[in-house]
């Protein structure tokens, strides 16, 4: 059936639309169109001309909702009664976005969207907001927190407005929630004889002296150590698998990259965890469920290495380390030894700088500590790369000799072979 022809009605934006009467008006690059189940008649038309105005007067203002000028449109009519204020779209899309990522992921991104929208003004039109506004609330954030914290805030809000675009409710917003520039911290590895104090002085407890050694000469994270268990080391103590880590709310998930990894373990790694694994040795084997993501889970039936009960001198104790545990322990032990505080996370940088330092393969380590290539190592631990060394240029020289040596040998008996055939 065709549609009926549009008749103007001598308003600006009113026109009549068969039985009913149209009104249009640009915004923002946008066209909004609504049919107004009105006759048309002259008070009616005038009636739309007036409420058109009203329209923009509030569009102008920011106070601009769809649903409260024109409730029976089929763009108001699919949200619910003020459906494009800031905070009803964030509590939409809260639920969409929780599908892709964990229950702890959800906790800190939720966290993180209040904060913004709470920010921004929770009444806020979205479709009326600004890159100005965008950039009054980076202005807002970083006056009260560190650059780390107002980055993930900016990364998880301009996913919000990003879905906002893709759904037609503003324009576009999300480019405008740009990064802070946050300078690298140099890490701050153990030196040798630091790493001595604080297993001679430091560790009082075997169980901690392997701990300590196993973190340090695997370069495994908090997490991951925590979760190593009896089941992932080598019948001959000659690698480990890691194959999972834990989180702070004792929810055990895959590593950071999604897959296992074997990690060769040196000698000292190798004599701390029979320590390790003769004490756990004695408890039961219990199944954790291991994450893959929100929606999938494996059983491992293991026992964990590490575990608050070998020392607690309370009766009641969890079963497992968490990080914030470990890093605890961790600060107790650096006192003891009387050496300068560092966070526990340092021994993943400690194990990475001793290799570097004895100019091991950097596509080795890189493969040892669970990274993707050795950019990162050359990024963060650039200065622990000794790219200027006399013995490396010799070490090249001796090769192109070898080279310079085999070369005619061998292409002498490409000849000889050649003249055989």
């Amino acid at each position: 059936m065709a549609k009926a022809a549009a008749t103007s009605t001598g308003f600006p934006g009113v026109e009549v639309r068969g039985n009913s009467i149209r009104v249009f008006f640009m915004y923002k690059r946008d066209r909004h169109a609504h049919t107004l189940p009105l006759e048309p008649t002259r008070n009616n038309i005038k009636h739309a001309d007036q409420l058109r105005s009203a329209a923009l007067f509030a569009l102008r203002n920011g106070t601009y909702n769809e649903a409260d000028f024109f409730p029976h449109s089929r763009s108001a009519a699919s949200l619910p009664l003020g459906g494009k204020r800031v905070g009803e779209l964030c509590d939409r899309y809260k639920p969409l976005k929780a599908v892709d990522i964990t229950p702890e992921t959800q906790s800190r991104y939720e966290v993180a969207l209040d904060i913004c929208v709470d920010t921004l003004g929770r009444t806020r039109m979205v479709d009326a907001l600004l890159p100005e506004d965008i950039q009054k609330l980076r202005v807002d954030l970083i006056a009260t927190r560190a650059v780390s914290t107002v980055n993930h805030y900016l990364a998880t809000f301009s996913g919000f407005l990003y879905w906002c675009e893709n759904n037609h409710y503003c324009g576009e917003l999300g480019k405008h929630c740009v990064r802070f520039t946050k300078s690298i911290k140099d890490p701050d590895p153990l030196t040798y004889e630091e790493y001595l104090a604080l297993i001679e002085k430091g560790c009082l407890h075997p169980i901690d002296k392997a701990a300590v050694t196993v973190a340090v000469y695997t370069g495994l994270r908090p997490g991951e150590l925590c979760a190593l268990a009896v089941e992932d080391v080598a019948p001959d103590f000659s690698h480990i698998k890691v194959r999972r880590s834990v989180t702070q709310s004792v929810t055990f998930k895959v590593p950071k990259t999604k897959k296992e990894r074997t990690v060769l373990l040196q000698p000292p790694a190798r004599e701390a965890l029979k320590v390790l694994v003769a004490d756990a040795e004695q408890r039961e084997t219990a199944d954790l469920t291991v994450w893959l993501n929100r929606h999938e889970s494996r059983i491992d039936h293991v026992r964990v290495l590490l575990s608050p009960k070998t020392q607690a001198r309370k009766a009641v104790v969890n079963d497992y380390f968490v990080p914030s545990a470990w890093n605890t322990k961790w600060g107790n032990l650096i006192r003891r030894a009387e050496i300068r505080a560092r966070p526990a996370y340092q021994t993943r940088h400690t194990f990475a700088c001793w290799n570097l330092t004895a100019r091991g393969n950097l596509a080795f380590i890189a493969n040892q500590m669970g990274h993707k290539d050795y950019s990162m190592l050359v990024t963060v631990y650039g200065r622990w790369i000794d790219t200027e060394s006399s013995r490396e240029l010799e070490r090249i020289w001796e090769g192109m000799q070898n080279m310079a040596r085999i070369t005619p040998k061998l292409h002498q008996e490409a000849i000889e072979e050649s003249v055989s055939c």
